[in-house]
């Protein structure tokens, strides 16, 4: 490497430096390209509804309804607001990850030890590393002394790395890349130095920086149908307002003036202005909804699409296990003991596996739980409620471990005063102290890896081999653990105490143990939840094969687990990871860009995916996702910023709770929907008819703006606040590609809009028939209409099941509050002076109120009668579910029998 890089162990001179810096540019990440406030503002308005509802606007103010024009545009620039200071904290992720390498360093220069700008290394430059310091460029280790890094944010690997200057085989992963120390990663302990191999933009972290800027953003589905739904309206209204505009100049004789009047009148009231704002309400509801289980929306339209979430990727450590080691098993001659509990709480029994005496085979135990807390520098305390360990994770556990079979750790360690000790050494693989007992003797304690313990202590691997095995099945670490009495006092301790030439001294063998990052029990629960509800569950991790799929099975990922390496993934193209990335459960010993092509094989397949990570590395795949879900506690601050989502509490269970959430707010916005176009169109079609056939309008076109506006502000907004329906995670996930306005419900937009139609007519032409005048017969219609539309809030306020029940018929707080508005704005509309002197309404009496009741009552009836025909006719099953077909259907058992 040294000469690779024309360099040597004194460093580089001032001008090899400078010559370097010039050729290889400063050791920094290129800024993110920023997008001027001006411009993110205007984007907001970029939509064919947004278009045509400015476009009303400006037809209500050059026809002098100046109030309409001003409500319109007023909905119009709250909708902009709300998108832009939701959308304005995105892209922060590449100056997250700039921040993670460190602003100094050590290097040599010109012979000497220097402190340097880290944007001033260069490759060739000798970098010298301490416990604590932060990697500021890719180095390959020229010498290192017991050097651990933690590389959890970019490899996610659960415990320190052992690192060493051997060099390893050329197409080594990152997690195996002993010989590499890596930008942005954090020097847990030891010593090292290094020559810098790679800066900037080409280290590691410098690839992923540019994997992220190479990422496009994901349009969600709900934008997407949004948008869709918006340009189908759009030029089905201009449509037929030229037609109707055309009809009534040529075929009945309208002045052309009247005729775009009552055109105008017709196109207002049809459109549904309050949607775009009533649906940014929606969304934000489901978001602080969402907020009280922990989870954090970022981005508005990120709401809804966990609703649509048909796989979810997840990194294993900290999200789906605690982040905390724990000794899961103790293997000693003769006995195997496993540990109850989980992670670093010292709660949990200690069990003998095939004893019958599980005391005789715990007191056999003491030795090797001894060693563990003997030999071991770390402290466990608790802070604010939880366990926390001080030191290296898997020592911690040690502690935990002696604390469960009754140890104190204070008081043991004081009894076994520690003399000296050899820190973990990579070159040796293995740590000693040297301890004084209470009787005066001096003892050894030593662990370390398995097969180094047992070289000093003579113990044949092989009789060891099967519990091993079983262990490393079940994805547990080993260490080994012995001890040595020494025959006369000693006041140092050297390599030579531990390799004795005669084996049969008092050194000796204390067996094994298993450490493992338990799963967390709510994630099992939770993934229970996601094969209920029809969503597959992969495991992304950079850990080992056998380690994931142990995990995996545990939390009931899957069947018959299958998991594929980075290795593998090398090997595939994207055409054959595509085809094979359904099938498989686990991925293990990942790269950026190996999660990055997994996320974009799924959404070939038209899947929704949802991507939960906590490291760097888990950046690039986050915005990739249609849903990027970061971890708040123990996440990396370019993966927040990269996400959609970031859950407060590091919780996988918090994510279903969102899908949950996510389902809710879709059919929400759908009820929405199927409520407005209806209570508009019916509207709509009555004054067309009149058109049509040439009779008296049955309402002014102020008062259809009235009907809207009342209705908009009251009704339309109470649906944001639905609970959850019964079954809700018992559905499949719906096709990404799904229509918002479904067939059903296309169909009930159309066949209420007639009913709503032929109910307004009949009670217009009723009332003309006995003598009423034109201005009584259209208080009558509007109050029948608002009626009408209460008695139909209640019918949608289930889409999945009956209204019909007395938790229907009873309603909610925001829905009783909305009616009693409704109510009195009506009185007001109806008997208040400047209300008729503005809408030219008339007083109406006791007789007529029953009148405008019995309609709405029976438009209920009929309307749950329909419901039940369609679901009995198997129609009603499109609407409840919105089944997927093809590869989506196949992730998962509980997908294929909730949609088959």
């Amino acid at each position: 490497m040294l000469e690779r890089l024309d360099a040597d162990r004194a460093g580089l001179s001032q001008d090899q430096a400078e010559a370097r810096l010039h050729r290889h540019g400063p050791n920094a990440l290129p800024g993110a390209v920023t997008v001027h406030p001006l411009l993110r503002f205007v984007a907001q308005f970029n939509s064919a509804l947004i278009y045509f509802l400015l476009a009303a606007a400006l037809a209500a103010a050059l026809l002098d309804h100046f109030v309409d024009a001003a409500v319109i545009a007023l909905v119009v620039l709250i909708n902009a607001v709300v998108g832009f200071v939701q959308e304005g904290k995105a892209e922060r992720a590449m100056g997250a990850i700039r921040d993670m390498i460190a602003p100094h360093a050590v290097a040599l220069r010109d012979g000497g030890r220097r402190t340097l700008a880290v944007a001033d290394l260069v490759p060739g430059d000798i970098v010298m590393l301490e416990a604590g310091d932060r990697v500021p460029a890719d180095l390959r280790l020229l010498h290192a002394r017991g050097l651990l890094i933690d590389e959890a944010p970019l490899t996610g690997e659960s415990v320190p790395v052992e690192k060493q200057e051997a060099p390893v085989a050329a197409e080594a992963a990152i997690a195996d890349q002993r010989s590499m120390a890596f930008s942005g990663t954090l020097v847990a302990a030891g010593q090292a130095s290094g020559v810098v191999a790679a800066t900037g933009p080409e280290t590691q972290i410098g690839r992923i920086s540019r994997l992220l800027q190479a990422v496009e953003t994901v349009t969600t589905p709900l934008l997407r149908q949004i948008d869709s739904f918006a340009r189908g309206f759009t030029w089905l209204v201009m449509a037929g307002a030229a037609l109707l505009f055309a009809f009534a100049v040529l075929a009945r004789d309208y002045h052309w003036v009247d005729a775009l009047i009552a055109v105008v009148a017709v196109a207002v009231g049809i459109i549904p202005e309050g949607l775009p704002a009533v649906i940014t309400i929606t969304l934000a509801i489901g978001v602080q909804r969402m907020a009280a289980r922990s989870a954090v929306i970022r981005h508005l339209p990120a709401v809804e699409t966990l609703g649509a979430t048909s796989v979810i990727c997840t990194d294993k450590t900290g999200t789906l296990t605690r982040n905390e080691m724990m000794v899961r098993r103790v293997l000693i001659e003769g006995s195997d003991i496993l540990v109850g509990g989980s992670g670093y709480a010292p709660e949990g029994g200690l069990t003998a596996r095939g004893a019958d005496d599980d005391a005789a085979a715990i007191a056999a135990a003491s030795a090797i739980i001894r060693c563990g807390l003997l030999c071991n520098d770390a402290a466990l305390g608790q802070r604010d409620g939880h366990w926390q360990v001080d030191g290296d994770p898997m020592e911690g556990a040690l502690v935990a471990l002696a604390m469960k079979a009754g140890l104190n750790p204070d008081h043991l360690r004081g009894e076994w005063q520690r003399i000296d000790e050899i820190p973990f050494d990579a070159a040796h693989r293995l740590m000693a102290t040297l301890h004084r007992s209470p009787a005066g003797a001096c003892v050894i304690f030593i662990k370390g890896a398995p097969e180094a313990v047992m070289a000093i202590t003579g113990a044949d691997p092989l009789a060891w081999e099967a519990r091993i095995a079983a262990a490393a099945d079940d994805g547990e670490r080993l260490l080994g653990f012995a001890m040595r009495t020494l025959p006369a006092p000693r006041g140092r301790l050297a390599f030579e105490d531990l390799s004795p030439t005669d084996l049969a001294s008092d050194i000796r063998f204390l067996g094994l143990m298993g450490f493992i990052d338990p799963p967390r029990e709510e994630a099992k629960a939770a993934i229970a939840e996601c094969r209920s509800a029809g969503i597959a569950v992969k495991m992304i991790t950079g850990d080992h094969l056998r380690t994931a799929l142990a995990i995996a099975g545990q939390l009931g990922i899957g069947d018959a687990l299958r998991g594929l390496t980075g290795a593998d993934l090398e090997a595939l193209s994207d055409e054959a990871l595509a085809a094979r990335v359904l099938e498989v459960d686990v991925f293990a010993r990942t790269s950026p860009e190996h999660k990055l092509r997994i996320v974009r094989a799924l959404q070939s397949h038209g899947l929704i995916v949802a991507m939960t990570g906590d490291g760097v590395n888990d950046a690039p795949s986050l915005k990739q996702a249609d849903v990027g879900t970061a971890m708040g506690q123990k996440g990396s601050e370019a993966a927040k910023e990269a996400a959609d989502m970031v859950l407060l509490d590091d919780d996988f269970a918090s994510i279903v709770a969102a899908v949950r959430e996510g389902r809710t707010v879709y059919d929400n916005i759908r009820k929405l929907i199927s409520w407005t176009l209806p209570t508009n169109g019916g509207e709509t079609v009555a004054v067309v008819l009149a058109i049509l056939f040439g009779f008296t309008l049955p309402m002014t076109a102020t008062q259809i703006l009235w009907i809207n506006l009342v209705l908009a502000l009251t009704l339309g907004l109470v649906l944001a606040f639905e609970p959850t329906e019964p079954g809700t995670m018992a559905r499949p996930p719906r096709r990404a590609n799904a229509p918002l306005l479904s067939p059903f419900l296309l169909w009930r937009a159309l066949f209420v809009s007639f009913l709503l139609a032929g109910i307004a007519l009949g009670i217009f032409f009723d009332a003309l028939a006995h003598g009423r005048d034109l201005e009584t017969a259209r208080t009558l219609v509007v109050n029948v209409l608002v009626v009408a539309a209460i008695f139909y809030l209640f019918n949608v306020r289930y889409l999945h099941m009956r209204s019909l029940t007395w938790r229907g018929a009873l309603g909610t707080p925001a829905v009783l509050g909305a009616i009693a508005i409704v109510v009195i704005a009506q009185l007001l509309f109806t008997f208040a002076p400047f209300m008729q002197a503005i809408f030219d309404t008339r007083p109406l009496s006791i007789a007529d109120g029953a009148t405008i009741v019995a309609p709405g009552v029976l438009l209920f009836v009929l309307l749950e009668g329909e419901k039940l025909l369609m679901r009995r006719l198997g129609w009603f099953a499109e609407l409840a579910s919105e089944a997927r077909d093809g590869p989506a259907a196949d992730l998962h058992p509980a997908a294929r029998s909730s949609t088959r």
